[in-house]
């Protein structure tokens, strides 16, 4: 009895247990959080948990005993489910459709099995997972990626319509990644690859210092990484210059470093071409409306309306500078009458005849009113440009110029003018019986036609002289006449300037002188004769003096040495009047010849200072610098340059003052001087002191004789030695004058 008691109460703990198990267990499944249901095999809910319940927003009587069709929105998914589990398969996280209470749907994943007894079906173990919120969100995903793509695609047809290129440069690692188009607009062919530095390198010289500053700019985060910028390009291969429009955008880290650069490139050289020449006609047009002096333009549309009225004319032609006339009638605005008279030319004009007239204003001006059509792109006219400029001065000028012509027609002169590059462009009358050209024969031919070989160097250095604005007088030369004829001519030459100063075109003014040198060279014909014929007795004359001088010194007496020995210079100094002149005389004719060959110039030098100090005995010679010199030249010629050297600088000196004679060695060249102690020469003077017959004239020189032939002679023996003399000089302290010869090593 004892064994029984214990036993049953073993039982009842135990059955106490088992309850309180039992009612934990349920507790765990009511109020479990995960939905769970149970299904019988007819398909109707059985028991729910208040997860389920909450799930849905049903209550207990609403849901449980209920067919589950109720509840699923999509009846085929249910019927695979039951099928399923009918089939003893186990759902694992199988997606469906839940219908709540108001009205939504939850999205489900569903896992269950079937609960059997004896194999038969009892009911479903389903639990459920709400994944709804999942669900919204890969919808969110897939509309946002969908919305992306189509983006993308939008942008896409977008760039390639407007030919956008797109780059993208990481400037951690260097990498750049240019689109085609972006390629495209460089010059690059799509499958070549840039570097950043190259991409530097293309942009234009004058703009890569503003871009550099633009770009580092935005590498700035506190500059908001942005820039929009226009600026050159060259093309890679090409190097053609493109305009472009360049976007950039700047991403950063959270430490503010760049690390990624994205931006778009437009190729706006067209556009930029379009507005530059839109610009350029706004500004011409301006230019015309407002800065053509003597000028009114009006444009008038279909209906005679004005539409501007511009000019510094205005009061002149009956407009009143003060009235608004844009979008009035002239029959409202002007003065009476003043609309019939041009309404049937705005009539004309209107029907797209262009056409210009003269008249006169009511102060009896000259005007001439141009009328043009202006027409749309469809070629329809839609309104007028009417341009009236006052050419009562031109209409003055071509008389003046018709009476101009008239005078240089009539001209005893040849008169010809001709482009700078030296193309004929006018031709008188005189030029024609000059030349033996008629106009239509000569005009737009080269002024060289007239120029013998010989002289044909004379023109560019005529050019020379005249590119800097000088004026050429009595400039005399030679000429061939159309039958090959040589005539000697006196040329006045001028540059023609606009009124800006610059020379347009060269004036010639030509004057035949050959009956005047024809009595030249018969004067300098007469002149060599006399000066040979006066030679000869002089020569005699010299020698006789010579031997007196000689017995006179031999026998002694201070006089008569005294006297000869004056007769003697003044004997030298008709010598070299008479050489100069018959050099003269054969310079002119072309006669003079040289004789060149080396030579030491130092005892050549040493006999002119012996000879010199002879002669001026109340001065100083000196000779310094000459030995072991050697030069190729006419030896004849250099003594008679030097001699007319040395007698000016003893002419022109004070007795008891220094002369010098001295050579400097410059490389290959020779420097030779003559250097006084005298007068000085004036600048004035020495623009002019080489010149045929020019003497200096002032009250110190006045008892100094001379023809003024010496120093012509000088220079223009030595332009046959390609040398020329030089001066350097200062009043009252003396003059040096000097040229080179090429000495011989």
């Amino acid at each position: 009895m004892e064994e029984l008691i214990k036993e049953l109460a073993f039982y009842k703990k135990r059955e106490q247990e088992l309850s309180l198990r039992v009612e934990e267990l349920t507790d765990f499944i009511e109020n479990a959080s995960l939905p769970i249901h149970w299904v019988d095999a007819q398909g109707t809910i059985i028991w729910a948990n208040q997860a389920e319940l909450d799930l849905l927003g049903y209550t207990k009587e609403e849901y449980i005993g209920k067919p589950i069709s109720d509840f699923h929105d999509d009846q085929s998914v249910l019927e695979d489910i039951l099928n399923r589990l009918t089939s003893d398969e186990i759902l694992d996280s199988y997606p469906a459709k839940l219908k709540c209470k108001d009205g939504s749907i939850k999205h489900v994943l569903i896992n269950s099995n079937v609960y059997r007894k004896d194999g038969k079906f009892i009911h479903t173990r389903c639990f459920t997972k709400d994944i709804t919120s999942l669900v919204r969100e890969e919808r969110v995903k897939t509309d946002l990626l969908t919305e992306l793509e189509q983006s993308e695609s939008r942008l896409r047809m977008a760039m390639d319509s407007t030919k956008l290129g797109t780059w993208d440069y990481d400037p951690v690692n260097g990498d750049l990644l240019w689109s085609d188009e972006c390629k495209k607009i460089y010059g690059l062919a799509p499958k070549e690859t840039v570097e950043f530095s190259s991409f530097a390198e293309h942009i234009h010289p004058d703009d890569r210092e503003f871009v550099e500053k633009e770009i580092q700019k935005s590498m700035d985060p506190v500059d908001g990484g942005t820039y929009e910028i226009s600026y050159r390009i060259l093309r890679f291969k090409t190097l053609e210059v493109r305009w472009i429009q360049s976007y950039g955008k700047v991403y950063f880290d959270h430490e503010g470093r760049a690390i990624r650069f994205l931006g778009t490139v437009l190729d706006i050289t067209d556009v930029k071409q379009a507005s530059e020449q839109i610009r350029k006609n706004e500004k011409l047009f301006k230019t015309i409306a407002l800065n053509i002096p003597k000028t009114l333009i009006l444009i008038i549309d279909k209906d005679h309306r004005f539409v501007t009225v511009e000019g510094d004319i205005m009061d002149r032609l009956g407009y009143d500078s003060t009235v608004q006339y844009e979008g009035k009638h002239p029959a409202d605005v002007l003065p009476p009458g003043r609309y019939e008279v041009a309404k049937p030319l705005f009539e004309r004009v209107l029907a797209g005849e262009k056409f210009s007239v003269e008249t006169k204003s009511f102060e009896e001006r000259d005007f001439i009113v141009h009328l043009v059509p202006l027409r749309n792109d469809d070629d329809e006219v839609y309104g007028a440009l009417v341009m009236s400029m006052d050419i009562h001065e031109i209409k003055q000028a071509e008389e003046n110029m018709a009476k101009l012509a008239a005078i240089v027609q009539s001209s005893d002169d040849a008169i010809i003018s001709k482009t700078v590059d030296g193309i004929i462009t006018s031709w008188n009358s005189s030029a024609r019986r000059m030349f033996g050209y008629t106009a239509d024969e000569i005009i737009g031919k080269s002024i060289l036609t007239l120029v013998p070989d010989d002289r044909k160097k004379e023109e560019s250095l005529i050019n020379e002289r005249l590119n800097k604005g000088e004026r050429i007088e009595q400039f005399e030369t030679k000429r061939i006449t159309k039958d090959n004829k040589i005539i000697d001519l006196s040329l006045t030459i001028s540059p023609v300037k606009d009124s800006r100063g610059n020379i347009i075109g060269i004036s010639k003014i030509a004057r035949d002188i050959t009956s005047k040198k024809q009595e030249e060279v018969r004067k300098n014909d007469f002149i060599a004769i006399v000066s040979h014929e006066l030679k000869t007795p002089l020569t005699s004359i010299k020698s006789y003096i010579q031997v007196l001088l000689a017995k006179a010194r031999k026998e002694g007496g201070d006089f008569t040495i005294n006297a000869l020995s004056r007769a003697e210079v003044q004997t030298n100094k008709m010598t070299y009047m008479i050489n100069d002149f018959l050099s003269l005389a054969r310079l002119e004719e072309g006669k003079i010849y040289l004789n060149k060959e080396p030579f030491e110039l130092h005892p050549l030098m040493e006999d002119l200072a012996n000879d010199a100090q002879f002669l001026a005995s109340g001065h100083t010679i000196k000779l310094r610098d000459c030995e072991h010199i050697i030069v190729n030249a006419d030896k004849d010629k250099i003594s008679q340059i030097m001699i007319n050297l040395l007698s000016n600088a003893i002419k022109y000196s004070h007795k008891g003052s220094t002369i010098t004679m001295g050579c400097e060695k410059h490389g290959s060249a020779v420097k030779i001087f003559v250097a006084d102690e005298g007068v000085g020469i004036h600048d004035a003077d020495k623009m002019r002191l080489f010149e045929r017959f020019y003497r200096v004239e002032n009250e110190q020189m006045k008892t100094v004789s001379g023809f003024g032939i010496g120093l012509y002679l000088v220079a223009e023996i030595l332009k046959f030695h390609d040398s020329k003399i030089e001066v350097e000089s200062e009043v009252g302290k003396g003059s040096t004058f000097w040229f080179e010869l090429q000495s011989e090593e």
